[in-house]
């Protein structure tokens, strides 16, 4: 009967990780991973019947890849979105928003401003340009708060938003 042999190595990040397959009948199948300092800081072993290599291949490729993508620390690049996409926004973050695009002169070109916030508070330009209403900004114009008119066109309760007014259907007095 003939061993076969596959061995291979990938480098993630500081550490290299070296597999080595045999079939002999069965297959073992051994991997490590050592650090820049030498330190073993992964090991492990499998060993399966000839005939299932194939299938539980393919079973193990799936789930370390939805492993890696769960346990993935929350950046730009994972999944093409910025790190703080679908985040509750804070009335810190509402606040810095609304200081932010305050402090604005009305020359400054509204996309580069609006790229610029979103870049700083990790959202998209989307959320930001919509989050301005919100905040009682003019969404059109840099350094603007939102007019009442504006806010009624946009839907929103402009300056006065995230505050208690009464609700519509207690019949009272608006109150802070």
């Amino acid at each position: 009967m003939t061993t076969t042999t596959y061995e291979n190595s990938v480098r993630v990040g500081s550490t290299t990780y070296q597999l080595v397959a045999t079939a002999d009948p069965e297959l073992s199948v051994d991997l490590s991973g050592v650090d820049t300092s030498g330190a073993l800081v992964a090991e492990g072993t499998i060993r399966l019947p000839s005939d299932a290599g194939a299938r539980i291949g393919k079973l193990l490729a799936q789930v370390l890849e939805a492993l890696g993508k769960l346990s993935a620390p929350s950046t730009a690049s994972a999944r093409g979105r910025p790190a703080n996409a679908n985040q509750p926004w804070t009335r810190d973050l509402d606040a810095d928003l609304r200081t932010d695009w305050l402090a604005a002169t009305d020359d400054t070109p509204t996309a580069d401003l609006i790229r610029s916030i979103a870049k700083r508070l990790e959202r998209s330009p989307t959320s930001i340009r919509s989050r301005l209403a919100r905040v009682g900004c003019d969404p059109d114009v840099p350094g603007r708060a939102l007019s009442d008119q504006g806010a009624e066109v946009l839907r929103v309760q402009g300056r006065h938003q995230g505050r208690v007014r009464g609700k519509p259907d207690s019949g009272g007095e608006a109150r802070e």
